[in-house]
Order: C-alpha cells, then sequence, then structure tokens
C-alpha cells in the first residue's frame, strides 16, 4: 500500500485555538480513507490541511515524498488534488453547466437529476441539488484529462436523499480501487457500503483517537 500524501506531525491554529494538535495522517492510494468525528473533531480542518485552504503553523504536507507545505490550494489542484468541502462548495452566480466546465468541459453531468437543470443558476437549487453539482466535481475530476489523484470530501451525503447518498459513495469508492485516487471523506459515522480495505480514523479534539478498519471500531 503506498501513501499518496501525508500530514506529518500537524498543528493548525484559529486564533488563540489550536484544532490540530500535531497530527500524523497517512493517506494511502487506491483507498478510501474516513476521517470520523463530531463537530469540532478536527477532522474539516485535517482535510482542509491536506488541500492548502489552511496553513500549517507547525507540520509538513508530503505528497509522494516531495513537501508540498508552502503550496497554495490552487497549485495543489493543478498536481492532481481536488477539494470538495461542506458549503460553499459550488459558484452560484455561474449556471450548473458553467460549474461542471470548470472541472471538464462538455462532460455530461453524473448525476442524471442535473441534466434538466444545466441552464438554471447554482444559486437557485436545493441544498442537494448543489451538493450534486458540488459533487461532480471530484467525480468528473478522475477522468482520462483532469486524473485526480487526491479526492478529499466533507460530508459527501449533507443534504442528499438516501438513494443518491447511495449512489454517491459506490462512485467515490469506486474513484479509489477502480481509478487509483486516495479518496478522503470526513464523516459523522462510518457510511454504509464502502469497500474492503477502506481506513478509518476517528479524530477527537485535533488528536487521533482510533485507526483500523471500520469493523475494528465497531
Amino acid at each position: 500500500m503506498s501513501i499518496e500524501i501525508v500530514l506529518r506531525a500537524a498543528r493548525v491554529r484559529y486564533g488563540p485555538l489550536e484544532a490540530l494538535h500535531g497530527l500524523d495522517l497517512p493517506v494511502p492510494a487506491g483507498t478510501v480513507t474516513v476521517l470520523l468525528g463530531r463537530n469540532g473533531s478536527g477532522r474539516t480542518t485535517a482535510l482542509r490541511a491536506l488541500a492548502g485552504t489552511v496553513r500549517l503553523s507547525t507540520g509538513r504536507v508530503l505528497w509522494r515524498g516531495a513537501d508540498v507545505t508552502r503550496l497554495s490550494a490552487h497549485e495543489r489542484a493543478r498536481r492532481g488534488l481536488c477539494f470538495v468541502p461542506d458549503r460553499q462548495a459550488v459558484y452560484a452566480s455561474l449556471t450548473v453547466a458553467e460549474n461542471l466546465a470548470l472541472t471538464t468541459p462538455g462532460a455530461p453531468p453524473p448525476y442524471p437529476e442535473l441534466v434538466p437543470l444545466l441552464e438554471r443558476t447554482a444559486g437557485t437549487l436545493s441544498g442537494g441539488e448543489r451538493r450534486m453539482l458540488a459533487l461532480s466535481r471530484a467525480l468528473l475530476a478522475a477522468d482520462a484529462r483532469a486524473r485526480a489523484r487526491v479526492v478529499l470530501v466533507d460530508e459527501p451525503s449533507l443534504g442528499l436523499a438516501p438513494p443518491v447518498a447511495a449512489r454517491t459513495y459506490d462512485r467515490l469508492a469506486a474513484l479509489a480501487v477502480e481509478g487509483g485516487a486516495a479518496v478522503v471523506l470526513a464523516e459523522q459515522r462510518v457510511p454504509d457500503g464502502l469497500p474492503t480495505g477502506t481506513l478509518v480514523h476517528e479524530l477527537r479534539r485535533g488528536s487521533l483517537a482510533f485507526s483500523g478498519e471500520p469493523a475494528e471500531l465497531a
């Protein structure tokens, strides 16, 4: 199992508060990794640290052995990292089609539910529709042109109906199992139906409390 990207002794501060306390977090390629924890546990901050949308106060981010700690979020995106945050993940003033074209021009939306909405501006969509649009970035980024190597998604099922959520997890799992991407999901609980070999890291107050397989956590 090769490590794609890793946090080494990562600390992140928001003013006087420290959100990550020297976190070591290896993320293997071709694997689904779940960051588990309640609100305030540090799971979202860990994703942001990997993506480069927050800076480390100390520690490093290594991508295939190269130190990318000082690389900006857009530079990491150019290298093949796709980050889908839990909120403000779409461009509200652009249409659905324009949002999709930012990732892969001309590609059909991964969710059939979005096809009738292509000319609608993203700001007029429901919460679930906006979530499908945001997730489409990650799913389209794995095609032959974009070649996403690291896919980070904060709460994939937020606002989705259960059948749509199930399809989403199947597609995200395929990015890892079939596409070889390192897929990291921030969740409050372990989703059903994840593939064999899924890894779980439980965070509590910015520190690692458990690492292993889902069955061991149960």
